[in-house]
């Protein structure tokens, strides 16, 4: 279940393993995490950051696109080894605190384990500590909008319906779309490869969801890391379609 990571542009990496990715991005030794994996992949984590030069004491910001355990397994680590900020959308900081909940239920995971891959990838949650009730103690609600002050310069752009404050992340300058869970390349209980939505028993509002992306498919962007699946490299405009598309009648 090791990670691999590629640089996608300057002090611009994707962190991509089977299960789920995050991002990392540089301003000389300084990093900012967005997303941090499952609770079991925080060695990974930390050896991602080593991997591109930096040292994991050098991370100013900790960013996720949405509260739910396979992006902040690792953060309120991070935020207590590191001395990190935890930084989420207003939106999803209730979501991030655990004082709600906007994930699929024991019983969606239950009642679709006949889906192909579906066994397959609930085994692999649990190996990895995804059935673990991880949250933020304390996370901060990041200025919106604009570009947040951490290297990178990422801006937030809100994009609901997997969670309430689900956000992805923009680089202008770099044509770079960080698209979370709002939009996805892959998934071991997706049968198809390429742009798509979760599966609907995934998203807290799926109505949401879909209108999100209209939103991705609005923002400049040529190259798409996704929180699942591989790089999409083209228009995020098409890729957003593309999803719509393919989602049909499931909307």
């Amino acid at each position: 279940m090791k990670s691999k990571t590629s640089e996608i542009a300057d002090g611009v990496f994707f962190v991509h393993s089977e299960m789920v990715n995050w991002v990392l991005l540089t301003d000389g030794d300084a990093v900012t995490v967005i997303d941090t994996g499952y609770p079991g992949q925080r060695g990974d984590v930390e050896d991602s950051i080593r991997a591109i030069g930096r040292d994991p004491q050098g991370i100013e910001a900790v960013l996720i696109t949405h509260a739910h355990v396979d992006h902040i397994g690792s953060a309120q680590y991070l935020a207590d080894t590191y001395a990190a900020p935890v930084l989420v959308h207003p939106d999803e900081a209730a979501h991030a605190r655990r004082e709600c909940h906007e994930v699929a239920t024991p019983w969606d995971v239950l009642s679709n384990i006949w889906r192909p891959g579906v066994l397959r990838w609930a085994t692999k949650l649990i190996q990895l500590g995804g059935t673990a009730k991880y949250g933020v103690d304390s996370p901060t609600a990041m200025p919106v909008p604009g570009a947040l002050a951490c290297p990178g310069g990422p801006v937030p752009v809100l994009a609901p319906g997997h969670t309430s404050g689900h956000t992805i992340y923009h680089l202008p300058d770099r044509g770079v779309v960080i698209s979370g869970d709002a939009l996805i390349t892959g998934h071991l209980t997706s049968p198809v490869s390429g742009p798509q939505l979760l599966p609907r028993w995934f998203d807290h509002d799926r109505t949401a969801a879909a209108e999100s992306l209209r939103i991705i498919g609005e923002v400049d962007a040529d190259i798409l890391l996704p929180g699942h699946g591989p790089i999409h490299h083209g228009s995020v405009a098409e890729a957003a379609a593309t999803a719509r598309e393919r989602a049909g009648s499931a909307l």
